[in-house]
């Protein structure tokens, strides 16, 4: 298992892809750090840039490659290996070579321009980030067989967590704007991982004094270590459960 996601890992690194991915990143993050005058701002401006660029990249990559490795894998299926491993091989070095372009290319200027606590919290939210759309994409490939389609899906499951779901949200929030509906807001904001990784960070900058009610009950729940402990399990459920509802489905599938 361990030389089967290394090869992987290797093969991905020297992609041409992932090498653009990486000078993209690094474009972005020296520009963005560059441009502002405040760590806050710089801190939000990454994260921003981050949490719209990586799941993007992430997801068509894991797709994409998935769907073009099938002969690979048809072959690692002829040989004596369970399909579990193969499934945790692929994975492993298509998120970790991911994480890896990601580390390259964006942590330097992260850490050399913003403070320390929120330098360390982008880059852990990036990290999941990218580990919970890697098994977005294998969730997609295990249950669609046409490559045209799949891409087409990962593309809208990108829509739907990073612009749809929180337009749903502020259409809810503003017609029902007569009743105090923060708080139920709030925990539909909390069930988007994209939602839940930018609040984590912004309330640990000085942004956060400036959102309002709704910041301070985030405050007031992310803030204490029950709701911290409540945001770290669900960012898990959505790296795990659509895991291993693709491992499920592969286990099963014929190729």
């Amino acid at each position: 298992m361990k030389k089967i996601a290394w090869s992987i890992f290797v093969d991905n690194i020297c992609s041409r892809i992932l090498i653009a991915y990486l000078l993209l990143l690094a474009l972005m993050t020296w520009t963005a750090v560059l441009m502002e005058d405040s760590a806050s701002k710089a801190s939000l401006t990454i994260l921003n840039l981050v949490l719209l660029v990586v799941p993007l990249m992430t997801l068509l990559y894991t797709t994409i490659y998935l769907y073009n490795s099938r002969e690979y894998i048809v072959l690692l299926l002829a040989q004596p290996l369970r399909r579990a491993q193969i499934w945790n091989s692929l994975y492993a070095g298509t998120s970790g070579s991911m994480t890896a372009m990601l580390l390259l290319g964006a942590a330097v200027p992260i850490f050399l321009y913003t403070d320390t606590s929120s330098a360390i919290a982008i880059i852990l939210m990036a990290i999941v980030t990218t580990m919970i759309f890697s098994s977005a994409g294998m969730l997609v490939v295990a249950y669609v067989d046409d490559k045209a389609r799949g891409i087409g899906l990962a593309i809208l499951i990108w829509l739907l967590l990073t612009m749809i779901y929180d337009a749903l949200c502020l259409y809810a929030l503003f017609m029902l704007s007569q009743w105090p509906v923060e708080k139920p807001v709030m925990w539909l904001l909390m069930l988007n991982p994209q939602d839940l990784s930018r609040f984590l960070v912004i309330l640990r900058t000085d942004a956060s004094a400036m959102m309002g009610y709704s910041g301070a009950a985030f405050r007031q729940f992310l803030g204490e270590a029950l709701g911290t402990a409540a945001a770290v399990v669900l960012l898990v459920l959505w790296i795990v459960v659509p895991y291993l509802l693709s491992l499920r489905r592969f286990r099963k599938k014929d190729l």
